[in-house]
């Protein structure tokens, strides 16, 4: 399920309290399978794109190398791992003729690998999930593309398992509409979003990128 909310910019470095362990303490939660030390990860070029559900009404994606239908590609570009804290940093480039003006956030659904739509909670900004990343949880502003300019946007989440009861969620494919009515664009995620079982992800506003 989609919620009212979505980030620009890769942010990181969080401070997590020890906790002490005792008889009478219960286990801190444990992190769900996942890097959890500081950046190890290049930012990549280009995300390789999944092929849709062929029940979905979403075109095909475009070859490799080819402008997509409307205009925009959208490219991966790393992120940040610490202590059960994820950001992750995407840019949606100009790859068209004409300027592309964006408002606000992306429209985001996150799918499993058979491209099946997963129940996962996507706000607007960092709250409920950590502090300190103003990015993420800048207002949102207009941003008009020229051909070959980009726009940034990033994703926080907690990778936690605080209930062995509940099946972990991996989010391995990544489908946004960039604004309102636009085709919607697919990306099978060089890093899979692992949201242990905390069932939420923040997203931040549409950002220019200057060079």
């Amino acid at each position: 399920m989609v919620a009212k909310r979505w980030m620009g910019g890769v942010v990181g470095g969080v401070v997590v309290a020890g906790v002490l362990a005792g008889c009478s303490t219960p286990p801190a939660p444990r992190a769900a399978p996942g890097p959890t030390s500081g950046p190890q990860v290049r930012p990549t070029q280009q995300g390789t794109e999944a092929r849709p559900n062929p029940n979905s009404p979403t075109p095909e994606p475009t070859p490799d190398g080819k402008c997509p239908e409307g205009g925009v590609r959208l490219v991966e570009t790393g992120g940040d791992a610490a202590m059960g804290l994820r950001v992750e940093g995407f840019q949606l480039v100009n790859c068209g003729t004409e300027p592309y003006v964006l408002e606000g956030y992306p429209e985001v659904s996150l799918r499993d690998s058979r491209n099946d739509p997963l129940e996962v909670t996507v706000e607007h900004g960092a709250e409920g999930i950590t502090t300190g990343v103003p990015n993420i949880d800048a207002a949102p502003e207009r941003v008009t593309l020229a051909p070959g300019q980009a726009a940034s946007w990033s994703v926080v989440w907690r990778n936690l398992v605080t209930d062995a009861t509940v099946t972990a969620t991996t989010v391995p494919v990544l489908e946004i509409a960039p604004r309102p009515g636009a085709p919607r664009l697919w990306m099978r995620l060089a890093r899979p979003f692992d949201l242990g079982n905390t069932g939420k992800l923040g997203i931040g506003p549409w950002t220019a990128v200057t060079r």
